[in-house]
């Protein structure tokens, strides 16, 4: 079969590799659909932590089972699934608590493990959501949406609330629209006025803010001097994310979505003043995924805007420089196979 291989930073190969056999408990996937990540592009670049090389990336998928035995879950041949791509111990704290999205021994399809970027991969059947009603570009983004569906129901967002989400990539997309979702007014920042025009348009932003252009007194002008009562980062910049605090709400919370290679310090009087819960948000959870293809469903996300660039799976390793370039417009690229 087909297989994109990164054998170290900056470098893909296409290669022939066998067709994996299921073991039991596992379903034998075609792969019909790579959303392309940050983490993909991080990985690429060498910048992603928790990551050795060579590895086949690709974690947003979308498949459709080809085997598949017995299961609780009632999964057929010719379903097509989204793939839950953590996969969690079972015995650890976090797993015994129900938060397996943070297992202490977590296995990430494409990251700690071997990914999607090929035509056929064995999953866990456990790990595959039945995505009835959906297309398959509509499954290849329930992953990227399910990661902020997780931030937003973690950092416990109410309605009428002032929710600032910082970054307009995909992940900061998904924030402010399941923000939107759950009843809040949506303060959107970020240094792109193009990515700010698009959370207008597709995020239904209420305001948007322009971090070169005095974020703090514009904000405090939108809240009427009382910031946002949560503030979610989704830029995975240090700067971004050690400057965040200031934006807050006293009382409020700051939720960290965004994952950096790097330490993150701020004034511990500021922080300390405010009475801040610091969250982080890892992952999503399968009722985030049901939630995701509910929300896609029922047609409160548009997803054909949301994917901006697509290629064939021959033509992705000389497509994938030019979605790395800012000037590409890109908001969410999407592998054809």
């Amino acid at each position: 079969m087909r297989t994109i291989i990164c054998e170290e930073p900056n470098r893909f190969v296409l290669t022939t590799t066998e067709v994996p056999v299921p073991k039991p408990g596992e379903a034998l996937l075609q792969i019909r659909r790579i959303g392309i990540c940050g983490t993909d592009y991080h990985a690429f670049k060498g910048n992603q932590p928790f990551f050795v090389y060579p590895r086949i990336l690709g974690h947003e998928l979308a498949a459709t089972i080809v085997e598949v035995g017995a299961n609780e879950q009632g999964l057929q041949a010719g379903d097509q699934v989204a793939v839950i791509p953590y996969l969690e111990c079972g015995t650890c704290i976090a797993c015994r608590r129900g938060k397996a999205n943070c297992c202490t021994k977590m296995s990430v399809i494409g990251v700690h493990q071997d990914g999607g970027m090929r035509e056929f991969m064995t999953v866990p059947v456990s790990h595959l959501v039945k995505a009835d009603g959906l297309t398959l570009d509509q499954i290849a983004t329930v992953e990227c949406f399910s990661i902020g569906a997780h931030a937003v129901r973690r950092s416990g967002v109410e309605q009428g609330e002032f929710v600032l989400v910082i970054g307009a990539g995909p992940i900061g997309l998904g924030v402010m629209k399941f923000a939107k979702l759950a009843g809040a007014r949506v303060i959107a920042l970020d240094m792109n006025e193009e990515r700010l025009a698009f959370c207008k348009q597709w995020g239904a932003a209420d305001y948007t803010v322009n971090v070169l252009n005095n974020p703090v007194e514009q904000i405090s002008e939108i809240t009427g001097g009382d910031f946002p009562t949560v503030v979610l980062d989704a830029t995975g910049n240090v700067k971004s994310m050690e400057s965040a605090l200031q934006y807050a709400a006293h009382g409020g919370t700051l939720v960290y979505v965004g994952l950096v290679k790097a330490d993150i310090t701020f004034s511990d009087p500021e922080f300390h003043k405010r009475e801040l819960t610091l969250m982080g948000s890892r992952n999503a959870s399968q009722a985030d995924f049901q939630h995701v293809i509910a929300s896609i469903r029922d047609g409160h996300i548009d997803t054909s805007a949301f994917i901006t660039h697509r290629s064939s799976f021959e033509d992705m390793i000389a497509a994938f420089d030019t979605w790395l370039n800012p000037a590409s417009g890109v908001i969410k690229a999407v592998v054809e196979l």
